[in-house]
């Protein structure tokens, strides 16, 4: 770890993405002491910028990041390196947050935003281009692209929608049936109807030529000339180190999330999450609203557990005043 921190927070945020670093700005704000703990592993790394977020459309994901850091340590937030191995349940209620390296640290509540990773298909080229030419999001690249001839790789269960949906940016759109079930008379409907070719076949690899994508190989060694290849991912919370506290993930057709409320709240007490961990269609600025909300509900349930402790404490010496003069 990186930066000087203390023994016990607050509020321990784990991952240092767009909805921890907000998480963390709203608590800091709200004079909680907050510590991130941010592996540096975030999800849209390979991409050249963060796209649909008002004000900040095109900027470079590691400068946004960078400038979150910095807000949050202006309020006195604390952000470091480090990965998470484990997070268990203390006997007065609190956490205990064990990091790869370094002392472990308490908290009264926790915020996970760990995000989720991007599985990719498995055929040769994909994991080298990715971010660049092979692609998954219409909304984050799909301006980018406009215009290009587009190869949709099937094989999940969102197949005819992504082609559908990048359909809206190009007339010229192929879908690769690779290793998917046959489409529904309904899907091949609307495939014809918008005039998305199928070609049927197994995907084997992707051909280029000076570093950049030219075409889409098949298994009968044919080639299909394509500027970029859309694929769907699988996308698996990075939730392993909340095994301790019985936290799990739930199943969903596109990967794993963990489960969480309207307002990021799970089902272990003291415990919430936000952005992609949770809600695996969010983008940047849904990630970062995500993580303000839920530091804004971390901080009332403290507000509230203090209030109650307090009264507590009014009551009991109140009680032993009135029982002093009666005496």
């Amino acid at each position: 770890m990186t930066e000087q921190r203390k023994s016990s927070y607050d509020v321990v945020v784990v991952g240092g993405g767009a909805a921890g670093l907000n998480g963390a700005l709203m608590l800091a704000r709200a004079r909680r002491s907050v510590l991130v703990i941010d592996a540096g592993e975030p999800r849209n790394a390979p991409a050249d910028g963060v796209h649909g977020l008002l004000g900040h459309d095109g900027t470079p994901p590691g400068e946004l990041l960078a400038r979150g850091r910095a807000e949050v340590r202006r309020y006195g937030g604390h952000v470091v390196e480090g990965r998470v191995v484990t997070a268990a349940r203390e006997p007065d209620g609190g956490f205990v947050v064990e990091p790869a390296e370094g002392p472990a640290v308490r908290a009264r509540r926790l915020l996970v935003t760990t995000g989720l990773v991007d599985e990719l298909p498995d055929v040769p080229g994909l994991r080298e281009r990715w971010g660049r030419d092979v692609l998954h999001c219409p909304y984050c690249h799909g301006w980018e692209v406009r215009d290009r001839a587009i190869g949709v790789l099937a094989g999940g269960p969102f197949s005819v929608h992504q082609a559908l949906l990048f359909r809206q940016l190009s007339q010229d759109v192929t879908l690769f049936a690779h290793t998917a079930p046959p489409f529904t008379g309904e899907e091949a409907e609307q495939l014809a109807a918008r005039g998305i070719r199928v070609v049927e076949g197994r995907v084997t690899g992707l051909e280029t030529d000076e570093d950049r994508l030219r075409g889409v190989r098949l298994s009968d060694g044919s080639v299909v000339a394509r500027d970029v290849v859309v694929v769907g991912t699988r996308m698996t919370a990075r939730a392993g180190f909340l095994s301790a506290l019985g936290l799990r993930t739930e199943e969903h057709p596109a990967g794993t999330f963990v489960p969480s409320d309207a307002t990021g709240r799970t089902e272990v007490p003291g415990v919430w999450a936000a952005g992609n961990v949770t809600d695996l269609a969010a983008q940047v600025g849904a990630s970062a609203a995500a993580g303000a909300f839920a530091g804004a509900q971390i901080n009332a349930d403290l507000v509230t557990e203090e209030t109650r402790d307090a009264v507590a404490a009014h009551r009991k010496a109140h009680g032993a005043s009135v029982e002093a003069a009666a005496g």
